[in-house]
């Protein structure tokens, strides 16, 4: 199985390729979604890999992806610019989870 890379931006796009993993850049919605469904039919595709930024413009359509499908997994992973996740937000991530306060 390999990685497939969604991006928003050049930058993240060229890194990954020389790390030897293939993708596209898109911009849209549409194309979002479309390149979305073109790596889920790729049988060879086991990760789906996607800059933050989708997850925070399209959070609707990458929750139904996540929901409705076990395979491919979709990822997010921070671009060039950092995580827009807060700094303790694996701690927090963890309290919600299991109710307890670390």
């Amino acid at each position: 199985m390999k990685m497939y890379l969604i991006s928003d931006n050049i930058d993240t796009l060229t890194g990954m390729r020389l790390a030897g993993v293939d993708g596209v850049m898109v911009h849209t919605r549409e194309e979002l979604r479309s390149a979305i469904e073109e790596a889920m039919h790729d049988k060879t595709v086991g990760i789906i890999l996607l800059t933050e930024k989708f997850g925070r413009e399209f959070p609707d359509l990458i929750n139904e992806i996540k929901l409705e499908r076990t395979m491919p997994l979709l990822i997010e992973i921070p671009d060039r610019h950092g995580t827009g996740r807060k700094k303790d937000f694996i701690t927090s991530y963890v309290n919600e989870a299991i109710g307890l306060k670390l």
